[in-house]
């Protein structure tokens, strides 16, 4: 088998953070046209069972496309997503701080692919959100053979 190059290895861990603004969810529905007012109008989310706006759970699951795409790669590589499950555990607010994890847990270094345990948790460590994720980390620039 040839040498792959790959660096990642099980038990690797990155992560991301951002905190949620309401600038944020207007940029989102104007990049995807998600405009539900549980997002935009206090007095319609008000009566819902989160009593107030919730970002886009989507949003939080983008904050993990960061993970992969800017911080998993190495030097010489590139990250393509194969795969993403999701579950929403708990609703996200404008001002939490979200903190996208991703854990390796399998790396198939002959198909240049790795398996991530993505997590999403808030400023109190409560998860919003759980996942798994397969990447391929593809040799940058590609050389086809």
């Amino acid at each position: 088998m040839a040498d792959t190059g790959l660096k990642v290895k099980v038990g690797d861990k990155i992560s991301f953070s951002k905190s949620v603004t309401h600038e944020d969810l207007v940029k989102f529905a104007d990049v995807t046209g998600d405009t539900n007012p549980i997002h935009f109008e206090e007095g319609y989310a008000g009566k819902t069972r989160f009593g107030k706006r919730i970002a886009h759970g989507m949003l939080s699951a983008g904050f993990i496309s960061t993970v992969v795409g800017i911080k998993l790669p190495q030097e010489g590589e590139t990250a393509i997503y194969l795969s993403q499950s999701l579950r929403f555990m708990r609703p996200v607010f404008v001002g939490d701080t979200i903190t996208a994890e991703a854990e390796v847990t399998a790396v198939d270094a002959e198909r240049r692919r790795v398996t991530l345990s993505t997590i999403c948790v808030n400023q109190n460590q409560e998860q919003v959100l759980t996942g798994e994720a397969l990447v391929l980390l593809d040799k940058y620039p590609f050389e086809s053979n």
